[in-house]
């Protein structure tokens, strides 16, 4: 993880605060200096183990949490859980090498907004703290289409009726499938603000709290093939 390249978009008037949790130096350090040299971020703090950072998150919470898996102690999933116990609007970001399902499925259901490889190039990690800071959960495409596959494998005994508009099933299926918010904007013909905003209609009908949750619970409930 190197280079200073700047996201797409804009950046916002006021820094996306970013906690980095990797017990690699030379990772953690390259991240450290990315973030902090990239206009419109700023790093918080940069931590070995999950209990350094949760000591220290609770100081000053941060916007977005760069979380690694395979920590010293306590594994970044659970770290997840216990934050977003404490802290249910902090956004988690995956970022590891691991890829099978069983830790894809796990960090999401602990709370995590997106799932991040470490292999992902400077400009989509930053590009990827952005989305989650404005709402969305950045994945890899390889990812995004685990987790559709992931959770298609669940079937519930009887189809819960939400009463989702089409548009909003839409909506859903396009985010399941990868798409971002400017992506799906784009392809809706609407703006990223609208896309928002129907989202949060969507999360107040099926009773969740972010993208990765209404995915998976329209995915679960067949509201979405």
């Amino acid at each position: 993880m190197s280079g200073n390249t700047a996201p797409a978009s804009p950046p916002p008037s006021t820094p996306i605060k970013v906690v980095v949790v990797e017990d690699i130096l030379d990772i953690r350090e390259s991240l450290r200096i990315m973030i902090n040299g990239t206009e419109g971020f700023r790093c918080m703090g940069a931590y070995y183990s999950a209990e350094e950072a949760m000591e220290k998150i609770g100081k000053e919470v941060p916007d977005v949490v760069l979380m690694d898996i395979g920590l010293p102690k306590m594994s970044g999933i659970e770290a997840t859980r216990q934050l977003k116990a404490h802290y249910p609007k902090l956004l988690i970001l995956m970022l590891t090498v691991y890829d099978d399902d069983e830790r894809i499925f796990n960090s999401l259901c602990a709370g995590a907004c997106g799932y991040l490889l470490k292999k992902t190039p400077p400009a989509r990690l930053l590009e990827g703290i952005q989305e989650a800071a404005n709402g969305g959960s950045p994945m890899t495409p390889e990812i995004a289409r685990r987790v559709v596959e992931l959770f298609q494998q669940f079937h519930p005994p009887v189809q819960a009726d939400y009463q989702l508009s089409a548009h909003e099933v839409r909506l859903l299926k396009m985010l399941a499938e990868g798409h971002s918010y400017r992506s799906a904007a784009t392809v809706l013909g609407v703006t990223p603000h609208a896309v928002s905003f129907h989202l949060r209609n969507i999360y107040e009908k099926l009773h969740v709290h972010s993208k990765s949750e209404a995915v998976a619970k329209a995915l679960r409930d067949h509201l979405i093939e």
